[in-house]
């Protein structure tokens, strides 16, 4: 080595491709950059078509996670009154984070969530249910066990309203569903686990949501029970021009009841489209 050369000298001797590498590293960064912002529009472009030219929910680049861990990296949805939206995506994507995050249960990092034109981004759990609209059924069963299918109900509508709402709601639930009308003396460990959960969905309904947010229906699920859940949200879509987010881990049972499918993977919304769409995606079998 020259030790008469500059340190700057001895480093381009030394490493002779080095500012080459360092300009194609750059470049490179800046193509990914580009290609991130070109997906997140043709994302964004597809949703509004999907859910049409005044959606009533609306998410907006949010980042969202739980203390110092970010999940969510700019995530948007839409979704129109009257729509099913299925979110899928492999475990550990941020598919519950994302339901948490619209609910107010996880901690906004960034972004917006609008429901009717109103930001609720920065609502509780609480406020979220009240004022906005939007209910949630989590993952986790949420039925108080020796309490009776009609006392669990009636717990919803206390959450919206007065006692007479309460019950009111609850005798229009029965009357809408003559199976949970013949249980609702017995006590909610009574049921298995699809019950339980049309239970949850029933409860939710006394709250006359806007929005219904439900979090991985088909765990621990027979087919037929799935069956039995997936028609009473489409039925409700439908007949109440109810709005639905449902996250589902079977993937093709999921996407066959849905108006709007969207791919979830590593915190980002990967793919959006029908669900006839993303059914025809032959990376979907993996998921099932």
């Amino acid at each position: 080595m020259d030790l008469h050369k500059t340190p700057e000298a001895r480093g381009q001797a030394s490493y002779p491709g080095l500012r080459d590498r360092v300009r194609a590293g750059s470049e490179a960064r800046a193509g990914d950059a580009e290609q991130h912002v070109a997906h997140t529009t043709r994302i964004r472009q597809r949703l509004d078509a999907l859910a049409g030219h005044d959606p009533l929910f609306r998410v907006n680049g949010l980042s969202a996670g739980y203390g110092n861990k970010e999940v969510l990296h700019g995530v948007d949805l839409r979704l129109g009154a009257g729509q099913l939206l299925c979110v899928i995506g492999p475990s550990g994507a941020g598919k519950s984070t994302l339901l948490h995050s619209i609910f107010g249960l996880a901690d906004i990092r960034g972004g917006q969530i609008e429901i009717g034109g109103r930001n609720v981004t920065r609502l509780g759990p609480n406020a979220k249910l009240r004022d906005a609209g939007i209910a949630c059924v989590l993952h986790d069963s949420s039925l108080f066990p020796d309490m009776t299918v009609e006392q669990n109900l009636c717990l919803g509508g206390y959450l919206r309203g007065r006692h007479s709402d309460a019950m009111r709601a609850t005798e229009q639930v029965f009357d809408r569903y003559p199976f949970l009308a013949s249980r609702r003396s017995e006590p909610s460990r009574a049921l298995g686990d699809g019950e339980r959960r049309l239970v949850e969905i029933s409860r939710a309904l006394v709250m006359r949501p806007r929005l219904l947010l439900v979090d991985e229906s088909s765990a621990s699920l027979e087919t037929a029970e799935l069956d039995a859940i997936h028609a009473m949200l489409c039925e409700l879509r439908d007949s109440e021009h109810l709005s639905v987010v449902m996250v589902e881990s079977n993937a093709k049972r999921g996407l066959k009841v849905a108006d709007i499918g969207c791919l979830v993977r590593a915190g980002e919304v990967a793919a959006v489209g029908t669900g006839a769409e993303l059914l025809g995606d032959a990376t979907i079998d993996l998921l099932s």
